[in-house]
């Protein structure tokens, strides 16, 4: 699955408070790479991707408390993130 498809409203996503190690859980569980991030009011804010989750949790900063919306309003995304209005 490609990011683009995943903006067209396929794949899976996951609210904003939800822990980066079970995103990372159901990324590999759906075999894709990118993960659209919705917020409370299930709009899309943003995509992130396996590779940028994946070294987050790689990190000497990492905790298993650490959720998206974390990694999001720090603007640790990298390239493989990227925000956008979208519905969830």
């Amino acid at each position: 699955m490609t990011a683009v498809e995943d903006i067209q409203g396929h794949g899976p996503r996951a609210c904003d408070d939800m822990t980066v190690e079970v995103a990372l859980a159901v990324m590999a569980s759906a075999r894709v790479e990118y993960l659209t991030v919705c917020d409370g009011d299930d709009q899309g804010t943003a995509l992130i991707s396996l590779v940028r989750l994946a070294v987050l949790r790689d990190s000497s900063t990492y905790t298993d408390r650490i959720r998206l919306r974390d990694v999001l309003d720090e603007s640790l995304l990298s390239p493989g993130g990227r925000s956008g209005a979208l519905s969830c």
